[in-house]
């Protein structure tokens, strides 16, 4: 093989864009709170601009994803397999998906949250937002856990993320099981097809912190394998 192909196979690194992918996602998943606030004072307006900032988040990072599968080289010169990397591509772009269907949902019914459940509501998407963002700096250290060659502190770093990871996902389980309880002893004050939907993005919202901690446990694979 010329050199230049040998160089050419070790300079296209597939972590810069899988690192760049998980930022657009996170920026697309911090749109939902200021959406929520927008839903919540009935502002359709605001909302629906919002909603279509996230949609377009959304499209960056499919563009990205097909561009990186693609691209992703394979064989001898790979420092980690390319199937780990493009599931841990997979989970990362779900995340996405996931907040511009809990948006598109909530504005197509113009759904409105109970107003005794708002603050748990917001805290609970606070903090299911705050399990993304522990995900996405788990991935943007792989540059220099290649550079350690999977050894040392830098490990017990990113492994160190992941529990927290974990935590705050077992925080968003105990967060749903009480907006889920106050959603129940209301339900006979609301309208029975506005309670289905609202358990629904109740449960989506959730989903975002599970598919952040789903991304965790593939990295936990991947360090396992080196």
């Amino acid at each position: 093989m010329p050199n230049n192909s040998i160089l050419g196979v070790f300079a296209k690194s597939p972590i810069k864009p899988l690192e760049k992918h998980i930022r657009i996602v996170c920026k697309c998943a911090n749109k939902l709170p200021s959406f929520f606030d927008a839903v919540i004072a009935k502002d359709w307006e605001k909302a629906t601009k919002l909603r279509e900032e996230i949609s377009q988040l959304e499209k960056d990072a499919d563009v990205l994803k097909r561009q990186l599968r693609l691209e992703l080289p394979g064989g001898l010169f790979m420092p980690v397999e390319r199937a780990d990397l493009l599931e841990l591509l997979t989970q990362q772009d779900r995340i996405a998906n996931k907040a511009k269907d809990i948006a598109g949902r909530s504005l197509g019914r113009e759904i409105e949250i109970p107003a005794l459940l708002q603050d748990d509501f917001k805290a609970y998407l606070t903090r299911c937002l705050d399990a993304i963002e522990k995900a996405g700096d788990a991935i943007c250290e792989l540059d220099d856990l290649l550079e350690a060659g999977f050894r040392g502190r830098e490990v017990d770093l990113v492994e160190k993320m992941i529990h927290q990871l974990d935590e705050i996902e077992d925080d968003t389980d105990s967060m749903q099981v009480n907006l889920r309880s106050g959603l129940r002893k209301m339900e006979a004050e609301l309208n029975p097809v506005e309670v289905m939907f609202l358990y629904q993005i109740i449960e989506w919202v959730g989903d975002l912190a599970d598919l952040a901690e789903r991304v965790g446990a593939r990295l936990e694979i991947l360090l396992a394998k080196n």
